[in-house]
């Protein structure tokens, strides 16, 4: 299979259409589930998928290593290639591994603001005309509306989108609402345009879009996360 025929067949095309037309610029995605269920699967997904399409892409790290992030990388991209037949696909790999850019910070260590500010400046500086943020390991416990705010903030200024993962931590109380929204992410949800929701069901993974925008929310998505491929089919 061609490139673009992939492009055009990716599973992603359907989870695009459910959301009336994906994320789009200037907005925050995330994707919430319990620890161990497949987000860092799905976020690494979606950006290769984008980048697939000559588009570039950030992957900022919170967690303390980042060699773990090019293996997931580099297994989706083999995945892909490999369920896809795609042609020339070394060729593929390293034209499109040029245009993503991993960056580490400690959240401990580094307030929002330096976080944004060195984005930023890997951008303007830098020359690295990113399309989209990819952000793991962030914790929200530890987050405040204002936080997530600077991020919305940011994605406006820049024109673009910034997908989130949210790990979920069992607690005393029920871990998501009577909507279906995680209870931890219920007071940040004005600053969040698109939530997509994680759930183990035995041989699969399902995914759940609790909000889209201002929209009615899709609900179950007619995709899924295969545990053993690591791919959204």
């Amino acid at each position: 299979m061609v490139k673009a025929e992939l492009i055009k067949r990716s599973p992603l095309r359907v989870l695009e259409k459910s959301i009336h037309g994906g994320l789009g610029n200037g907005n925050i995605g995330v994707l919430a589930s319990p620890k161990g269920v497949g987000k860092t699967a799905c976020l690494v997904h979606i950006a290769t998928d984008k980048l697939f399409q000559g588009k570039h892409v950030i992957h900022v790290s919170y967690t303390s290593r980042v060699d773990y992030i090019i293996t997931w990388y580099e297994d989706i991209f083999k995945e892909i290639s490999k369920n896809r037949k795609l042609k020339d696909a070394v060729d593929v790999h390293d034209e499109i591994i040029k245009n993503r850019v991993i960056m580490n910070f400690k959240q401990d260590g580094s307030r929002t603001e330096q976080v944004l500010k060195s984005v930023e400046a890997m951008i303007t500086f830098g020359k690295f005309a990113a399309d989209a943020v990819i952000i793991d390991g962030y914790d929200f416990t530890r987050s405040t509306g204002e936080d997530l705010g600077k991020f919305k903030e940011f994605a406006k200024k820049l024109g673009l989108e910034v997908w989130f993962s949210a790990s979920l931590k069992e607690a005393a109380g029920p871990l998501y609402d009577e909507s279906g929204i995680p209870v931890v992410l219920n007071p940040l949800c004005g600053a969040i345009d698109v939530l997509i929701t994680l759930h183990a069901q035995g041989d699969h993974v399902e995914l759940r879009v609790v909000k889209d925008h201002d929209r009615p929310a899709a609900g179950v998505l007619p995709i899924k996360l295969d545990p053993k491929t690591l791919l959204i089919a």
